[in-house]
């Protein structure tokens, strides 16, 4: 009578001779096992980013506690000084006034950015393919103009003598002019000059260039929430702004909380525009942070020193709203 072999599949026992695989799976070519291939693919990446990011703030955390400038650029050692650095940047009167003024403008130009961007997005979002299309692409050479382009558009748009803001002022009724504003002649008024001036113009020179990013990310978002919800909204009787409250800003928040700390990182660190607008490092009572550490790092006679101090405290300063903000959204979404 022959012998009959049974092959059993599933949970069965497997067939003689037949080894069980490894969970790892077996090396590759390399000698690598599976598990370890992923971490290597990393490598490359993780030194690009540590001769791009790690390197330069290691080497501006050494600076910000030595007395270093022109002599320490040719080759003399720097002198170490401590903490003297940050004491004498705190102590300066400059120092607080940068600070106020970059923290007000930041809070200004992130909210208008984000309702904006916001409004637009949900705009385009009603839109028809083609006219959404046509908008997105109308809205995206804004944000793809170079931060120098942005600034010289507007500081042209407000200059003294040809501006066209000061033109179109002119062309107001004088009762009208008077009433709302408190003058009627608006010919050769410069808007540059003044501090509180010069960020009225950096706040619509940022949100004009920030609100097309937000716009199309807030799309996306739109793009993924089931129509069902807004019907059944519809359904129910409710209105658009308590639609957009319940349904669209809930399942959104996860983009609003990415956008706004990108957004808040952005503003913080604004220095091109502000450059532009100044003509340079003039007015010291319009100086931000980023202004101010450039103008000390590099206006004769160079501070480095100082310049990398002040550059270390923006750092900390954005990295105490990011870490606190980010902490707020991971508190909501696990309750």
């Amino acid at each position: 009578m022959a012998n009959t072999t049974t092959v059993t599949r599933g949970g069965g026992s497997s067939a003689p001779g037949r080894r069980r695989k490894r969970p790892g799976g077996p090396p590759r070519a390399s000698g690598l096992p599976n598990w370890a291939i992923p971490y290597v693919l990393l490598v490359p990446g993780l030194l690009v980013i540590a001769g791009l990011l790690l390197y330069p703030m290691v080497q501006l955390v050494i600076i910000s506690f030595q007395k270093f400038g022109i002599a320490q650029i040719r080759g003399k050692a720097a002198e170490w000084v401590g903490w003297a650095n940050f004491e004498k940047v705190l102590a300066t009167e400059i120092f607080w006034t940068s600070l106020r003024n970059t923290v007000v403008f930041a809070s200004i130009a992130v909210t208008l950015t984000l309702v904006v961007g916001t409004a637009v997005g949900v705009l385009l979002h009603k839109l028809g393919k083609k006219m959404s299309l046509f908008v997105v692409i109308g809205c995206m050479f804004a944000w793809a103009i170079p931060p120098v382009a942005q600034a010289a558009i507007w500081r042209s748009l407000f200059d003294a003598d040809s501006g066209i803001v000061n033109w179109a002022l002119n062309l107001l009724p004088d009762w009208l002019s008077q009433a709302a504003f408190g003058r009627a002649d608006w010919t050769g008024e410069p808007w540059l000059n003044d501090a509180f001036t010069v960020y009225v113009v950096l706040v619509f020179c940022v949100v004009w260039a920030g609100f097309p990013f937000i716009a199309v990310s807030v799309l996306a978002g739109l793009k993924g929430i089931p129509n069902e919800l807004y019907e059944a909204a519809r359904v129910d009787g409710s209105g658009a702004w308590r639609t957009f409250r319940k349904i669209t800003l809930p399942l959104l928040k996860p983009v609003f909380a990415v956008l706004t700390v990108l957004s808040i990182i952005w503003d913080f660190k604004v220095y091109t525009q502000l450059h532009i607008l100044l003509n340079g490092p003039t007015n010291r009572e319009a100086f931000n942070l980023s202004m101010y550490a450039v103008a000390e790092a590099f206006k004769p006679p160079p501070k480095m020193g100082t310049g990398a101090a002040i550059s270390i405290v923006l750092t900390i300063i954005l990295l105490i709203i990011t870490v606190f903000y980010v902490r707020q959204i991971v508190k909501q979404e696990e309750m």
